[in-house]
């Protein structure tokens, strides 16, 4: 059984858990303080926090976890990425004062003081710009540092760049992008835990894949086809099938944005299309 360690709280919690049951594997424990669940016949869910997962799985632990990129990366214990959750998306980002006179990289001094709860990233990051760094460990709320005289640069997430803003400070560089990722040491050597794995990531990415995307089915005249591929070009072309007693109509199905839905709708009426009918899709495999 694989062990998957998943954040027990926090912004990522949430999104993880919906993610997982929406792949089929329903967390299923004693209660919701329960520190493990089974994920099904392959799988044990272990309940941690996500700053804890990349050690847990770089130790062995854990076969596998889901945090932050963020986090993998200030551990710095070459853990690979088997695939972006896509939620739960920020940048590590160098921000200094407005009044603090550095408006650019440039503009930093030889051996900055820098605020962060991410050390390693900070340091690594300003080294590589040729910089001394006196790195000021912080757990949280690192935008008060330079108004408390505490650092003169900060390093922290964010999503829109807003609190930064409403607390005075600039961004200077985006040090990486992070979102949610699936993530694992070495392959297990044994061939089972490998196959089991790498249905995991199956799983999961058919559910993301079908996220944004709708199944739409019409009933178009016959002689309509060719302009109906343009505004239904599908993932490999619309599929036509013939009606039983139709006459002149096929029906057509086909996997659309579901931003652009309301647009393919009218075009379709256009042409003369009826019987539309628009549904979610819960897995797309390529």
């Amino acid at each position: 059984m694989l062990r998957i360690a998943l954040p027990n709280n926090g912004r990522l919690a949430g999104d993880t858990r919906e993610l997982f049951e929406d792949a089929g594997l329903d967390i299923r424990g004693p209660s919701d303080r329960a520190l493990t669940a089974s994920l099904g016949g392959e799988f044990q869910a272990l309940f941690v926090n996500a700053q804890d997962i990349p050690e847990f799985v770089a130790d062995g632990a854990a076969d596998a976890g889901v945090t932050g990129w963020d986090l993998v990366q200030e551990c710095q214990r070459g853990l690979q990425a088997l695939l972006d959750l896509e939620f739960g998306r920020c940048r590590l980002v160098l921000a200094a004062h407005e009044e603090s006179g550095i408006a650019s990289l440039e503009d930093l001094p030889r051996a900055p003081r820098v605020a962060t709860v991410f050390p390693r990233s900070a340091a690594r990051f300003l080294i590589g710009l040729g910089r001394e760094p006196e790195i000021v460990p912080m757990s949280g709320a690192v935008e008060v540092a330079p108004h408390l005289g505490i650092a003169e640069l900060v390093v922290d997430l964010t999503s829109t760049g807003s609190t930064l803003k409403m607390n005075g400070l600039r961004e200077l560089a985006t040090i990486l992008e992070s979102s949610a990722r699936l993530i694992a040491a070495d392959l297990p050597r044994d061939p089972g835990r490998t196959r089991a794995l790498n249905e995991l990531v199956v799983a999961l990415s058919s559910v993301l894949r079908a996220r944004g995307q709708r199944y739409v089915m019409v009933n178009v005249p016959r002689a309509a086809l060719p302009k109906v591929k343009a505004v239904l070009p599908g993932l490999t072309g619309p599929t036509v099938v013939d009606i039983l007693n139709g006459g002149d109509f096929v029906a057509v199905h086909a996997v659309v944005q579901a931003e652009a839905i309301y647009r393919t709708i009218a075009a379709l009426k256009v042409l003369g299309g009826e019987g539309i009918l628009v549904t979610r899709i819960e897995r797309l495999m390529p």
